[in-house]
């Protein structure tokens, strides 16, 4: 497997960036971002125990090939 870092919040500070990374190997996006932890918020979703919700800002969208190029493919 090898993630490809397609990029980082432009507007975060340095180290707290969240960043779009793609796996080659499953064809997946692999997403850092901010921690979920507004317990209102969650209660909105139904979140199974093997998974997390994080956040990211709407401006991080340019990062995914789909997005800036108009394809699914890389």
């Amino acid at each position: 497997m090898a993630l490809h870092k397609l990029g980082k919040d432009p507007e975060s500070p340095v180290n707290n960036s969240p960043t779009v990374y793609y796996d080659d190997e499953t064809g997946n996006y692999v997403l850092q971002g901010w921690k979920v932890v507004d317990e209102k918020r969650l209660s909105q979703m139904d979140v199974p125990a093997h998974e997390t919700v994080i956040e990211f800002p709407r401006r991080m969208m340019q990062f995914f090939p789909e997005v800036s190029r108009g394809t699914t493919e890389l």
